[in-house]
């Protein structure tokens, strides 16, 4: 495409376009297979991707369903409004930060193609309808339209107002995506990245909590004064013109669904200015800087070196903390799990119902950062593999990783239940809290040692997606596994606790604090035991796999 035009080629006009072959069907067959091939690596992948669609399915079944429901309510306009605008924000943000697996629309792999701007754009708009997520959007809007959609009149717009709000939401993803690739696959971008990140898990707990308000309010006007401006803004604006068209109102509806259509033809303008900027512009935001005068070696070793044990522990250990520290995506999952650890048990403490047991969130979300532990590693794995012959070295490695997890989700359990004892005054239910949060801390790290051996995926290093090609599902499995089995896993306790609640034996709540880290300490140990041979024997397989980003 940066590639001028031949005056033999202007001179051959039409016919050559003509004899063109369509690029659509060429992305979507080159989505289709190596979503396909990606699978075909395991069946654990396949499995994975299979339960993660299910789940997805039944999330949306449920919100078609509970839209059906609200039909002819007074208030299901404004949430059918409401619900699409931030499900349009969602898709304008969260592509950007949260894992997924949508490597094959990458506009940097397509540099060196002679591909022209406008049927690119085409292309990748119709390759980007197929994966789970324009799957989830197209049934919300589905049931958002069915819900306000009453008459003729009504039912046309509906139609219209369907694939209006799914190609705007896809458009915008991939416009602002492609706006900002260079910024997101550059080193200093993605350290500008976490503040963004850090906004938008303040903006999630914003909106959690003002849902939660809202539920608790007797008068609903305040919904119907925020649909009637996000009524204005697409993609939210096409299922308010089918409101608009079920209260006869047709020259609102039409200017509303014009809005949406319009706004599509400015994201698609974007995106093709966008995609024409990257291809045939030089890329200097990954210019480095003039050599600095080097260093001594011993240098780097300062405090944390000398905070930290010696042989391999202290080894593994300053290595993941460097990880932490200077890995981009790493940090950025730290410091969106530090943020969203403390807001909510805070945010919840400062509530009407407001409990001490939200500090057991801090140590939960804390937990899943070790969830595919050797995927941060990328191809350097093999080097770490080098130092791995036996399940005792395997033990070492797992153990060491767990023990850097250890040190800063503790001490940041302890600050924020010490914070929401404070704004609750629950200080005597101190005690069973700390032993539920390091039960809690223990299983989510039992579960990431088992994930991280079993379920290992790779985290590509110069993009701007946090998973590798055909590893979503797997990824997402893998975070809602822990999400779900570590309070299971802390069942027996959370049993005790309402047996002694319940028996009023209050005196011996404190038994669950020596319980608690003794029961979290064995999950992991267990884990650790039975997944060290596992681990020494499919040393190649993860390695594989976590170079694949």
């Amino acid at each position: 495409m940066s590639a001028p035009v031949t005056a033999g080629a202007a001179a051959a006009g039409g016919s050559a376009a003509a004899s063109e072959p369509s690029l659509t069907p060429i992305f979507v067959r080159l989505k289709l297979s190596l979503l396909r091939n990606g699978l075909r690596q395991s069946g654990g992948r396949t499995a994975a991707f299979v339960a993660s669609l299910v789940v997805v399915l039944l999330i949306a079944a449920f919100m078609v369903l509970g839209f059906l429901l609200l039909r002819g309510h007074e208030a299901a306009g404004a949430v059918a409004v409401l619900t699409t605008g931030v499900f349009g924000l969602g898709w304008a943000v969260m592509p950007l930060f949260l894992p997924s697996g949508d490597e094959t629309l990458d506009p940097s792999r397509l540099v060196m193609l002679p591909l022209r701007p406008q049927p690119l754009v085409r292309a990748l708009l119709v390759a980007s309808l197929v994966g789970t997520g324009p799957l989830f959007t197209l049934c919300l809007a589905v049931g958002a339209v069915a819900a306000v959609a009453h008459g003729p009149a009504a039912t046309v717009t509906a139609v219209l107002a369907v694939p209006l709000v799914l190609m705007v939401c896809v458009a915008l993803s991939r416009a602002i995506a492609t706006a900002n690739v260079r910024l997101l696959t550059s080193r200093k971008g993605r350290d500008m990245a976490l503040l963004s990140g850090l906004l938008i898990a303040l903006g999630i707990q914003a909106v959690n909590f003002g849902a939660q308000a809202l539920g608790r309010a007797e008068d609903l006007s305040v919904l119907d004064t925020a649909a009637s401006v996000v009524g204005w803004l697409p993609p939210a604006s096409a299922v308010a013109a089918v409101g608009a068209a079920a209260d006869g109102d047709l020259v609102l509806a039409a200017a509303r669904l014009l809005l949406a259509v319009a706004a599509l033809g400015a994201l698609l303008w974007w995106w093709r200015r966008s995609l024409l900027r990257l291809m045939v512009e030089p890329d200097g935001s990954t210019i480095g800087a003039a050599p600095e005068a080097v260093k001594d070696p011993a240098a780097g070793r300062g405090l944390l070196a000398r905070l930290l044990p010696g042989g391999r522990t202290g080894a593994v250990m300053e290595r993941c903390f460097r990880y932490i520290w200077r890995d981009p995506k790493t940090k950025a999952a730290w410091v969106s799990a530090l943020a969203v650890g403390a807001l909510v048990p805070l945010f919840n403490a400062f509530q009407e119902n407001g409990s001490v047991y939200w500090a057991c969130f801090a140590s939960g979300m804390l937990g899943v950062q070790m969830f595919n532990q050797f995927g941060q590693d990328s191809s350097a794995f093999w080097m770490v593999a080098q130092t791995i012959s036996s399940p005792e070295d395997a033990y070492a490695e797992l153990r060491d990783r767990a023990y850097v997890m250890i040190s800063i989700t503790v001490p940041f359990t302890v600050v924020v239940a010490l914070a929401t004892a404070a704004a609750t005054g629950g200080w005597n239910r101190l005690p069973e809290v700390f032993g539920l949060s390091f039960a809690l801390l223990g299983a989510m790290l039992a579960l990431g040692v088992v994930t991280s051996v079993r379920y290992p995926y790779g985290i590509p290093q110069e993009s701007r997606r946090n998973v590798a090609p055909g590893q979503g599902g797997m990824a997402i499995a893998a975070i809602f596994g822990g999400m779900f089995g570590g309070p299971l896993l802390c069942g027996p306790l959370i049993g005790l606790l309402v047996w002694l609640r319940v028996s009023d034996h209050h005196g011996l709540l404190w038994l669950l604090l020596p319980l608690g880290v003794t029961y979290g300490a064995l999950l992991l140990w267990g884990a650790l035991r039975l997944m060290s041979g596992r681990m020494a024997r499919s040393l190649p397989e993860i390695l594989a796999a976590v170079s694949k980003g």
